[in-house]
């Protein structure tokens, strides 16, 4: 519309070249089309009234995960717990793994504020992360869960089966009931149950935590993280539960 003034000005007030000089009344009709289109332009750059409020974030959603038979790392009185939904062939568990908790653990889990519990979500369309999941728990018959682990983490692009019984081999088991523990399939079932209750609770992808205040027995209620966030974002959640547990 602006536009189509502004040429419509333009063009009444060309005068072609050798015509006879303006009028007083051409010209002053020529100021007042240009002062209606000044007045519109300001019209159209003033600050409008207050629009609609942005959108407020959602409410922290809060779950309650079980962790019986969980595998956990830190003190089991620490006054704050972290379940973290894990899958072996993700990049991302990969990033948290590496760059994320080492430094949680450092802060909180060697310093007794913070339990960190594993709960294993191996999702379907990664076609070696269930039978990496199990492997932990063969190992782990054998004393060797943490350090099955750790390799897993390490060698992620290398999770088929012959590389399982590689790294079996170098954290120490004994070979033999650790084939079979695999050929089996001894633990599948239950960690196939545990993506079916993760479901049931909105949890679908990995990595997904839950951050709260260490309860009692095999219920861990608490918000739910979802994603490899940056460490000062979990910091910020355990920080908070720290300090409400300070107040009390």
């Amino acid at each position: 519309m602006i536009a189509r003034l502004l040429v419509s000005a333009l063009l009444f007030a060309a005068v072609p070249l050798g015509a006879e000089p303006l009028t007083r009344e051409q010209g002053d009709a020529i100021l007042q089309e240009l002062k209606s289109i000044r007045q519109l332009l300001e019209r159209q750059q003033a600050p409008r009234g207050p629009g609609p409020r942005p959108a407020q974030p959602p409410a922290p959603e809060r779950v309650s995960v079980g962790i019986k038979g969980a595998y956990a790392m830190g003190a089991a009185d620490a006054p704050v717990t972290m379940v973290a939904f894990v899958d072996y062939e993700c990049p991302f568990c990969k990033r948290f793994d590496t760059q994320t908790l080492p430094e949680l653990k450092k802060q909180y889990i060697d310093t007794g504020r913070l339990r960190y519990v594993i709960r294993d979500l191996p999702l379907e369309f990664h076609r070696r992360a269930l039978k990496a999941s199990e492997s932990t728990y063969c190992a782990a018959e054998q004393g060797k869960y943490w350090e099955m682990r750790e390799k897993l983490i390490v060698h992620s692009d290398r999770l088929d089966p012959e590389s399982l019984l590689e790294h079996g081999r170098a954290v120490g088991v004994d070979m033999d009931p650790f084939r079979k523990c695999l050929d089996d399939a001894k633990y599948a079932e239950g960690l196939k149950k545990g993506l079916d209750s993760a479901r049931a609770l909105g949890i679908s992808g990995t990595p997904t935590f839950v951050i709260g205040r260490t309860a009692r027995g095999d219920v861990q209620e608490g918000v739910k993280v979802v994603g490899a966030q940056p460490s000062a974002n979990f910091e910020r959640e355990i920080e908070a539960l720290l300090r409400g547990r300070e107040k009390e």
